[in-house]
């Protein structure tokens, strides 16, 4: 079992108080009905997340509305075991979804996830979303700093030349100085003219 699976079954175990209902959940390799978990009415959202996480996992695709829910969910832990099912997911709405999340300003406490996806997935959306939040981050007082730095690094990571504008930017703020150096140190150089 890696880490991420053991993560995330013992906090759902803790919330279901053990039950049997969850030890079937997690058991079950039929994934028609980790499915019907997701559409039938009344189940606890431990339940919800397990059959999600699980048919993520798998790479069942009726699982994604689930997971992009979780991963913008007010509780950190939900939204970093969604990401990761969703970067194993392959579903292709993913990054898009992860955009919309990561850039939405009426959301932005919980845009942390969304940002980390975005970097492990590296799709066309990735870039201009990080760089979209990174923006509107640097502005004096901003509390979402762990936002920020998440941008920053991720924006190294990623090693896209449009990021030197905004990592530039960045260097002006204390917090995310150090970062923003080793970012702009991992893009490729700009190139001369003359």
């Amino acid at each position: 079992m890696d880490e991420e699976l053991r993560s995330v079954t013992e906090r759902l175990r803790q919330e279901s108080g053990g039950s049997a209902a969850f030890d079937a959940l997690l058991a079950t390799g039929d994934l028609d009905e980790l499915a019907e978990v997701l559409t039938a009415p009344g189940q606890p959202l431990w339940a919800r997340e397990l059959a999600a996480f699980r048919l993520g996992r798998a790479g069942d695709r009726r699982a994604f509305e689930s997971l992009v829910l979780l991963l913008n969910h007010r509780d950190p832990p939900r939204c970093a075991g969604a990401a990761h099912a969703l970067a194993r997911l392959g579903d292709p709405r993913t990054a898009r979804a992860a955009a919309a999340l990561a850039t939405n300003e009426l959301r932005v406490a919980y845009a942390l996830h969304p940002v980390r996806l975005l970097v492990v997935l590296r799709a066309p959306e990735s870039v201009p979303a990080l760089i979209t939040t990174l923006e509107r981050r640097l502005r004096p007082h901003d509390p979402y700093r762990r936002v920020s730095l998440a941008c920053v690094e991720g924006l190294g990571i990623l090693g896209d030349g449009r990021a030197r504008r905004v990592l530039t930017e960045a260097l002006a703020h204390p917090a995310l100085a150090e970062a923003a150096v080793h970012a702009l140190a991992r893009l490729p150089k700009e190139r001369r003219t003359g």
